[in-house]
């Protein structure tokens, strides 16, 4: 059969159809640049082949499904998978103000949160006016969307990052104020010239980057090709080292410094040097600034930034391996990429990207308590922490106790929570608390592992118990291959009422094969 050639707009018309969701311009341009699907030409127009659109979508989908099914069990909920909702809908507003390793999508957390009901979830167990506790709030995500639904919220966690992330996106501000702090800081950190050969040393990089890419690394045709039939690792590796040499011209032209000259922590061993001298002079800016609320946003934006501006790949920024000083194939993006020389576009992105999220979120704000406790929470006393914080929430929740809990406590063995965010620590000068940790990566996966954790869940929960109301609910997300959460229900004095068993897509580690999590619903025995 002919092909029928369509525009983008059309071919995002089309999927939008096909999939019952809201398909952009922008992601069909993605597919297209990643070689998902094949781009043909006419007269200077981008056009493509609707059956090979429909292919895409249509195996993606009932394939993935299936597939996952297959590896995990048909018991799975492909209805709590939420993969109608593109990731700017599970990256919403104040969600992406900062990068958070194990942290759950919002509309998993409204879809319990909310008074809703549907063929799995049959009662409402949370309503407006009503406090949700969070005993591992991570980046806040459980705050800010019970804020959203009028909920009054309190969250707990040992590291102190943590709190602050998740403080920053609860904070009323007055962005008009802030927009104007922003764009000064903006203007100070472009100015400043620690290095005034890097400008247009990485200038000429990027150019010679560029040129070179379009020449061995053509695209989007070339990545078409490349997703379905591979490529020689030998071609990939001549074609890499002979843009090294390049690189190496380049850097010994303009006399760049790569290396710092002490190694004496992750700030020493992770940056570039220029970017280490950058991101100096703008937190001694930060440091400056009188009003407490814009001074704790400014320094979230720029841990996004030096997170971004890690010497590494980028298809190891999740879980770095060794420091990256010089241009290499990157497996991410199919084409030679650089390590990062300068903050500047980095901390401009994101700063302004603040500030737009910060906008979105006032909008559906309300006026919700939310108390965040920087502590142990199996020994955390919530009612003398509020009172300290909010005397007219504390009073709430004497009167009216907390209704339940929606949390993700620590997968066992998995990660460092404290380690993720380590330039922060170094940077801010954070205390960092990583013996408290609950089943942290370092400690491992064995058996005394697995017996630390389930005695430091039991502990949390029975600390949490004190402060809820006589029904409460209890909701708890986890993967749990060990088996360890109906033990933890009974140290608990609970016992688990149902399970909710999702797939979790749209991760971002390289790891992408098939990954449940189970919601335990708890109740008192």
């Amino acid at each position: 059969m002919p092909q029928q050639l369509i525009s983008i707009k059309e071919a995002s018309e089309f999927a939008s159809k096909l999939l019952n969701k809201e398909i952009s311009d922008l992601n069909i341009s993605y597919l297209i640049q990643y070689g998902k699907i094949q781009r043909f030409n006419n007269n200077g127009s981008t056009l493509i082949d609707i059956d090979d659109l429909r292919n895409y979508y249509v195996s993606s989908k009932r394939t993935k499904e299936l597939a996952w099914k297959k590896m995990l069990g048909q018991d799975l909920n492909w209805t709590l998978s939420f993969d109608k909702f593109r990731e700017k809908d599970t990256t919403k507003h104040v969600h992406r103000l900062h990068p958070y390793k194990g942290k759950f999508i919002p509309q998993l957390v409204e879809y319990f949160l909310d008074t809703h009901t549907d063929d799995f979830k049959k009662k409402t167990y949370f309503s407006k006016g009503d406090i949700v506790l969070d005993p591992f709030v991570g980046s806040g995500t459980t705050l800010v969307q019970a804020n959203e639904l009028g909920i009054h919220s309190v969250g707990i966690d040992i590291s102190r990052f943590n709190c602050l992330i998740s403080e920053v996106k609860l904070l009323d501000y007055d962005l008009d104020v802030l927009e104007k702090e922003i764009k000064s800081l903006i203007g100070l950190v472009i100015s400043y010239e620690s290095d005034s050969k890097i400008k247009a040393f990485d200038e000429e990089l990027f150019t010679a980057i560029n040129d070179f890419n379009n020449k061995y690394f053509p695209s989007p045709d070339f990545k078409y090709k490349l997703a379905r039939n591979g490529m020689e690792k030998n071609y990939i590796g001549a074609k890499e080292k002979e843009f090294l040499e390049i690189y190496k011209t380049l850097i010994q032209k303009y006399k760049v410094k790569l290396a710092q000259d002490e190694k004496n922590n992750f700030l020493d061993k992770w940056y570039i040097y220029n970017t280490r001298k950058e991101l100096n002079y703008a937190f001694e800016l930060i440091k400056k600034i009188e009003n407490k609320k814009i001074k704790k946003i400014l320094a979230i934006i720029l841990s996004r930034t030096i997170r971004s501006c890690r010497a590494t790949t980028h298809s190891d920024l999740a879980t770095l391996k060794v420091p990256q000083l010089t241009t290499y194939y990157c497996h991410k993006h199919m084409k030679i990429c650089k390590p990062i020389f300068s903050i500047n576009k980095m901390f401009t992105r994101y700063s302004m990207d603040t500030l737009l999220r910060l906008r979105e979120f006032s909008k559906l704000k309300t006026s919700a308590f939310s108390s965040i406790i920087c502590q142990d929470s199996r020994t955390a006393d919530i009612e003398e922490e509020t009172k300290k914080i909010n005397p007219s929430f504390y009073k709430l929740i004497s009167k009216q106790k907390i209704k339940g809990v929606f949390t993700s406590p620590p997968y066992v063995g998995q990660i460092d929570y404290h380690e993720q965010h380590a330039y922060a620590y170094d940077l801010f000068g954070f205390k960092r608390k990583d013996e408290l940790e609950i089943g942290p990566l370092y400690k491992g996966q064995g058996i005394e592992a697995r017996r630390s954790y389930t005695e430091g869940v039991s502990k949390v929960l029975l600390n949490c118990k004190k402060y809820l109301a006589d029904d409460y609910d209890i909701f708890l997300v986890a993967n749990d291959k060990y088996n360890l959460y109906p033990i933890i229900a009974e140290m608990s004095g609970m016992k688990i009422v149902d399970m909710y068993k999702r797939p979790v897509l749209n991760r971002t580690e390289r790891d992408k094969s098939p990954y449940s999590e189970t919601i335990f619903h708890l109740k008192e025995v």
